[in-house]
C-alpha cells in the first residue's frame, strides 16, 4: 500500500472529512487531496504531524512496516532522552540486549542514535 492510501486510509477509518483532517493538520484541503491520491509527498513536518494525529508511526506511513502499532512507548522515549551518548559509564551500567544477547557499546550507541532520529521525527 503507498503512502497516499494509508493516508486516505487512516483517515477514513476515524470517519473524518478531509476538510477536518486538514484543519488539524494546518494545511489546506487541497493539499491533503494531493497526499491521498499520490500526487504530492507530505514534507518531513507533514508526515510527522500525520503520525502524531493518526498515533502511528512515520515508517508505517512510509510503508517501511505494515505494523500501525509501531510507536515508540513514551517510557523508551524519556529514558532514550535522558542518556548521554558521550557517558560511557551509563553505557556500561546498563546491559542492554536483544534477543538476550547483550549489545556491545557501538551497538548501544546506535540503538539510542536509532530512538533519538526516531523521536526527532515526531
Amino acid at each position: 500500500m503507498d503512502i497516499g492510501s494509508r493516508l486516505a486510509s487512516l483517515r477514513e477509518q476515524r470517519g473524518w472529512t478531509q476538510e477536518q483532517t486538514s484543519q488539524s493538520l494546518g494545511i489546506s484541503r487541497a493539499a491533503l487531496s494531493h497526499y491521498e491520491k499520490n500526487r504530492r509527498e507530505p514534507d518531513t513536518d507533514t508526515l510527522a504531524k500525520f503520525a502524531d494525529i493518526y498515533q502511528v508511526s512515520i515508517d508505517y506511513l512510509v510503508g517501511r512496516t505494515d505494523n500501525p502499532d509501531s510507536t515508540l512507548d513514551a517510557d523508551v522515549r524519556d529514558f532514550a532522552g535522558s542518556i548521554e551518548l558521550s557517558d560511557q559509564e551509563i553505557l556500561e551500567k546498563f546491559a542492554f540486549s536483544i534477543d538476550g544477547s547483550p549489545l556491545t557499546t557501538e551497538e548501544s550507541k546506535m540503538f539510542i542514535a536509532f530512538i533519538r532520529a526516531n523521536r526527532s521525527m515526531k
